[in-house]
């Protein structure tokens, strides 16, 4: 818990994220290189691809390539039947260990999804730390333990998958390209 409240204690009381906001934790093994695992991370193409269920499109700001620190990108995607926008901007970029993208506009009420790169021997290690509140007050809060979290869940578990099959495949290269691969 120490190393998750050490990355939190940036953004608000801990006890919040822990007790009023559903945080969703996920690690991945990865078996290449950790700035390829980085730069798949945040490409558009890579994200578009792996959320082909929601049929989501980057639709404003960054809409192609590799996102970068201060950029936005605006989504649109259908989740539960309904069409919908999403807009989010990089507001932490230590490339290839961290980066943070925070909704500034969209469904939520607010969200904060850190992204964490380490080596342990020849894998890397992939945490993502995906904190949300939604609106509506005590409704948001009942329809976060009835499906919520478990949908959000599902998403970037599905993210995770891409992103590590095209790392360890050797497909990264037709996504983010060797011309704009640097180590």
């Amino acid at each position: 818990m120490a190393y998750y409240q050490k990355k939190l204690d940036d953004r608000l009381p801990c006890f919040i994220y822990f007790y009023l906001m559903p945080t969703i934790y996920l690690k991945t093994q990865i078996h290449s290189t950790i700035q390829i695992c980085f730069d798949l991370s945040r490409s558009i193409d890579l994200h578009q691809i792996s959320t082909a269920a929601s049929k989501e499109k980057a639709i404003a700001g960054r809409t192609t390539g590799l996102i970068y620190l201060g950029e936005t990108v605006t989504w649109e995607a259908t989740h539960f039947g309904i069409r919908q926008q999403l807009t989010s901007k990089i507001t932490a970029f230590n490339r290839p260990h961290h980066f943070r993208d925070e909704q500034i506009k969209g469904a939520f009420k607010s969200f904060v999804h850190d992204h964490s790169f380490s080596t342990v021997g020849d894998a890397v290690v992939m945490e993502d730390v995906f904190t949300f509140q939604s609106p509506f007050g005590i409704i948001g809060k009942i329809v976060n333990k009835l499906f919520l979290t478990g949908y959000m869940t599902k998403l970037l578990k599905e993210r995770n998958r891409v992103i590590k099959d095209y790392a360890e495949t050797g497909k990264w290269n037709s996504v983010i390209g060797a011309e704009n691969f640097r180590i």
